[in-house]
């Protein structure tokens, strides 16, 4: 199979070879935003409540999501390090392994959700109008699971291999398919009459019907770094149960950042409108570190695993640390910009006084903690592209169920507790701007964590398990 698209980090100088994995996968990170904006966007023009509907299904939906990131996050940990040791045939059956099991999980999830599908929006608070449209949306989108999970699997399988422009293209057209969809099955043109909700959910499944088909077009073609073969879709428990070994935590990540933010969410509506909406408008600036800091942790996650296949830990190091600098020095100058004009970052979004200066105060505090935010993410790229995705999830519980969460218990309320021998405890009652310390906390502390434990150099070894005379994967 042709090597051409792939970027191989065992070779070379770093920080190019980094940026060449990162872009692409910034493009696709915002080009999922755009999806989710698209949606958004035309639904607002049917009613209020087939918005609530749709934002009502997200945590849902990122549940599902997270499932499928921890299955690939395996898949690009044993795909880079089997690329980096040279042994393609068996990158390509962990690919076939892959889509066994991304198939199976999408599916059985995807039956038991249609099933429920009535008690699930009851149990989260849907009524009336809004239960109405959250239905005709959710039904169809419990149809498309099994697409969404085999184009991350495609996705996962390329950027193991080093190639991470192929899916971002086939996001573009599917993003731009979507956004044309959109108007047109949410509202109606012509002949065809507007489905409101449903309709942004049919736009989703034909975009991800197209993406996922094209995905494994290549993945069967094998042009692009691996190949799909059929005899590698047999099962092989041995290869799945490792697939869910690595794969189970970057799962619980993902459940622990999403429930997490509920919660903080929750936290912050308790001070009114003005803080809810500045807490809104800094979450979505955050969000752009986020992207960025997520992607390039995405290509550490490749390097690191490509190198450790190639037994060169130095160099995976090296990534990591690379990688790590570039990022919190690119998110220390973006905060400082950001601190520079605070005011008119705000008055982007929203252009109410008191909403302006809540979040002010938000990004005062903040905005010099998103390089840590940033420099964690990255390390846990790095954790992931070891295979040692339990220690990904620890960082992300860590910062934000024992520091975050309590922190803002602690510093932002009012409250005292009697407990004996200790006597009362109280709250320290800072009001919202507490809550804002708490992701500060939860940031720096978690970043001196990643960095000591990063340094003790126990995922050095990787995790191909290779002993003598042991055949590889089509081996006869």
């Amino acid at each position: 199979m042709s090597k051409d698209s792939r970027v191989d980090m065992t070779t070379g100088a770093i920080a190019p070879k980094l940026l060449t994995l990162s872009w692409p996968l910034v493009a696709g990170n915002l080009l999922q935003t755009l999806y989710n904006l698209a949606d958004v966007f035309w639904v607002g023009r049917v009613s209020p409540e087939a918005v609530a509907a749709v934002s009502l299904m997200f945590p849902t939906t990122w549940m599902f999501i997270s499932t499928a990131m921890g299955i690939t996050a395996a898949t690009i940990a044993l795909v880079s390090q089997h690329v980096g040791a040279g042994e393609d045939r068996e990158a390509d059956h962990v690919v076939g392994q892959t889509i066994l099991l991304t198939l199976t999980v999408s599916i059985a999830l995807a039956v038991v959700g249609f099933v429920f599908r009535a008690p699930l929006l009851t149990l989260i608070g849907a009524k009336g109008a809004v239960y109405t449209e959250a239905l005709a949306y959710i039904e169809v989108i419990f149809l498309s699971l099994p697409l969404t999970f085999l184009f991350f699997a495609f996705r996962a399988a390329l950027q193991g291999a080093g190639d991470t422009k192929t899916a971002m293209w086939l996001m573009v057209v599917s993003a731009g398919l979507n956004v044309v969809l959109d108007p047109i099955l949410i509202l109606g043109f012509g002949p065809i009459v507007g489905m409101g909700t449903r309709g942004a959910a049919i736009a989703t499944l034909i975009a991800r019907l197209f993406a996922t088909g094209a995905g494994i077009y290549i993945l069967l073609r094998g042009d692009w770094g691996v190949q799909l073969h059929v005899e590698d879709l047999r099962p092989d428990r041995e290869r799945l149960a490792k697939l869910v070994d690595i794969g189970y935590p970057a799962t619980l990540d993902g459940w622990a950042r999403s429930f997490s933010a509920v919660v903080m969410a929750a936290f912050v509506a308790r001070f009114g409108p003005a803080a809810t909406a500045a807490y809104g408008v800094g979450v979505r600036l955050m969000s752009v570190s986020w992207t960025v800091s997520g992607a390039v942790g995405q290509a550490t996650a490749t390097g690191v695993g490509q190198n450790l296949g190639a037994k060169t830990p130095d160099r995976a190091a090296s990534v990591a640390w690379t990688a790590t600098a570039a990022t919190m020095g690119l998110l220390f100058a973006a905060a400082g910009f950001v601190l520079l004009f605070p005011g008119e970052a705000i008055r982007l979004f929203v252009d109410d006084d008191a909403v302006v200066t809540e979040g002010i105060t938000f990004l005062r505090i903040i905005a010099p903690s998103w390089a840590f935010f940033g420099g964690v993410m990255v390390i846990q790229g790095a954790f992931r592209g070891a295979g040692i995705t339990k220690a990904s999830m620890i960082l992300s519980i860590l910062s934000r169920w024992l520091l975050r969460v309590p922190v803002a218990i602690v510093v932002a309320f009012s409250w005292t507790v009697s407990l004996p021998v200790v006597g009362s405890i109280s709250g320290f009652g800072w009001g919202v701007d507490g809550l804002w310390w708490a992701f500060v906390t939860g940031a720096v502390g978690s970043f001196i964590i990643a960095v000591s434990w990063f340094r003790l150099g126990t995922w050095r070894e990787g995790i191909l398990d290779r002993p003598e005379g042991k055949a590889t994967a089509g081996d006869d």
